[in-house]
């Protein structure tokens, strides 16, 4: 397929904000691809060339960029940074540079998509010397070759910045358009930005079958390819031991009784640790392979983990959930997340960083066991399968505390005893619920103290003054929606200026000094992917910010190194928790 008809494309969900208006101009590019192309489409849909799961990164900053750029037109690396701070977007700088040097030359091949994930992945795997230059060389041969339009697109996608709006519900309603919108009757009224169904429950099974179809794969391109071939093709999608799969999320209680009003009597109820989800997998060759809920791959960061499994569970292949804390090598006392996060990224002092912070691992549920998935079996059943197959050695490997009761008073006491303990608070799950990955259904509850908090994204910033002056300051805030991320204020407060007493000014502005994509004065815009917790009084209604809410009194308690940008507050919750304050 030629890289500028899926330009135009991009061009058109660039202008809609109508998530329909999307969906069907999705559906209609799926429709219309040859099957060849499928594989690329799934994931330039979203401005990426690797499925959700892979760990490869193109891994080119905006300063290496703008080299690229100058290399490809002939313009100085000075006039590019000027325009950028004029026009705030590379990828516009770039159509405009590439627009002046097409008049100059009038020359122009033809792109493919194929060409553009080609040298976009080739990118991420130059190591050695000369890597920098070898990966600006990949994208100039793309700029050169690219059309001023195909330009802007090219330099968004590089830096992860594609701003069409097009989030994962996106593909997944427009692969049903695509390949069953015929069979169920589905017709997209534009004019009225309607969707008309003939049959709303046939719909939703399908829409059902792609999302779970993707939450087994975790890969777009797979499920594209598999709907094309038809609705048993798509459900013979399985998991596979050793592929990261996202882990079950969870809403907000208001307290006990809201619990159980929700969930129903008796629920299960289990400590919430003040730790980091981990996904092991063992296959039938014995091979133990251990996923955050980033789908990071930290086996070699966790020696020890891999260690208790082999010794401490039964069974051929699995894929168990679980939550890693950290403990005093000396008291034995759990330490909280923010210590322990170093481990997640460390690549090398392994052994060192083992015996400075040992961690326990608490699992609490079971998706796949001896060749099957049992996703669908109720918690209950999956709960007496751990408590067979898990042999509990304390601070090493262990199952997570868990109390199954009716009663509030009894529940109120395993909540108190928790929270004695040091824990974060408890978890409150159905008996009866599946385990779907990757989704806030309900299914179970998480309880702690103080609920006024939120884990955001940081989308820009401003640099600071005075004794501020070379740091980033303050921090502008979003939750997302729909792959948009939304902004809801500007916080500053609970960062400290002193890196010992705890997350600095240093620290933040260091790790999200190369991911500025935007720069105009003091103010900064930044590609999202690092998340804080961030605490608050109230929510109010804000026409300042686009998710038209702010938090009042906001303040970062904690950096969130295990959560990803996806894993931001959805804004649906967000319109709920400011419904329910009032």
């Amino acid at each position: 397929m030629l890289y500028s008809e899926l330009a135009s494309i991009y061009e058109k969900l660039e202008s809609t904000s109508k998530r329909l208006d999307k969906t069907d101009i999705l559906s209609k590019l799926f429709r219309k691809a040859k099957q060849k192309d499928l594989e690329h489409l799934a994931y330039l849909a979203q401005g990426k060339v690797f499925p959700a799961y892979s760990e490869a990164e193109i891994g080119i900053s905006s300063q290496l960029m703008i080299k690229a750029i100058a290399k490809s037109t002939g313009t100085a690396e000075k006039e590019i940074r000027e325009k950028w701070r004029k026009i705030g977007d590379l990828g516009r700088v770039a159509e405009e540079l590439v627009k002046k040097k097409r008049q100059a030359t009038l020359f122009q091949q033809k792109l493919t998509t194929a060409k553009v994930v080609e040298n976009l992945r080739k990118v991420s795997t130059i190591t050695g010397v000369g890597t920098v230059e070898k990966k600006i060389s990949l994208v100039a041969e793309l700029l050169t070759t690219a059309s001023p339009i195909e330009a802007r697109y090219i330099v968004r996608t590089v830096l992860e910045e594609l701003r069409i709006g097009v989030g994962e519900g996106a593909v997944r309603d427009a692969i049903v358009w695509a390949f069953f919108g015929k069979k169920l009757g589905i017709e997209y009224v534009k004019e009225k930005n309607k969707l008309e169904i003939k049959n709303r429950e046939e719909y939703n099974k399908y829409v059902e079958a792609v999302q779970h179809a993707y939450d087994l794969a975790n890969d777009f391109s797979v499920v594209l390819q598999a709907a094309r071939k038809g609705l048993k093709v798509l459900e013979n999608i399985k998991l596979e031991v050793g592929k990261p799969i996202k882990v079950m999320l969870y809403l907000k209680a208001k307290d006990m009784k809201d619990a159980f009003e929700r969930l129903g009597k008796p629920s299960a109820l289990e400590y919430k640790y003040d730790g980091f989800r981990l996904m092991i997998n063992k296959d039938e060759k014995g091979k133990i392979i251990l996923f955050t809920r980033r789908l990071d791959n930290v086996t070699k960061q966790f020696p020890e983990v891999v260690d208790y499994v082999k010794k401490n569970i039964k069974g051929k292949s699995f894929i168990l959930d679980s939550e890693v804390v950290g403990f005093d090598p000396k008291t034995l006392r759990y330490r909280p997340f923010q210590e322990i996060s170093q481990r997640i990224k460390r690549k090398y002092e392994i052994e060192k960083m083992m015996k400075e912070l040992p961690v326990e691992v608490n699992i609490f549920d079971t998706v796949y066991y001896e060749g099957r998935s049992i996703l669908k079996k109720p918690f209950i059943e999956r709960r007496k399968l751990l408590e067979k197959i898990v042999k509990p050695v304390k601070r090493k490997i262990v199952l997570a505390k868990n109390l199954v009761t009716g009663s509030i008073s009894e529940a109120e006491k395993f909540y108190k005893k928790a929270l004695e303990e040091g824990e974060e608070g408890v978890m409150v799950k159905n008996l009866q619920a599946p385990y779907k990955p990757g989704a806030r259904v309900g299914y179970g509850l998480k309880l702690k103290p103080s609920e006024n908090f939120f884990d955001l994204v940081i989308v820009g910033g401003e640099w600071g003054k005075g004794k501020r002056k070379g740091w980033l300051s303050s921090f502008v805030v979003a939750c997302q929606k729909e792959g948009r991320f939304l902004e809801i204020g500007k916080v500053g407060t609970g960062v400290k200026e002193k890196a010992a007493e705890g997350l600095s000014f240093g620290e933040l502005t260091k790790m999200l000094k190369p991911l500025i994509v935007e720069e105009k004065d003091r103010g900064v815009r930044i590609k999202p992917e690092v998340v804080v917790e961030v605490t608050y009084q109230n929510i109010q209604h804000s026409p300042k910010y686009a998710s038209g809410f702010a938090l009042r009194f906001p303040r970062v308690t904690r950096l969130r190194p295990d959560r990803s940008a996806r894993d931001a507050e959805s804004f649906e919750n967000i319109k709920k928790a400011y419904a329910e304050q009032k």
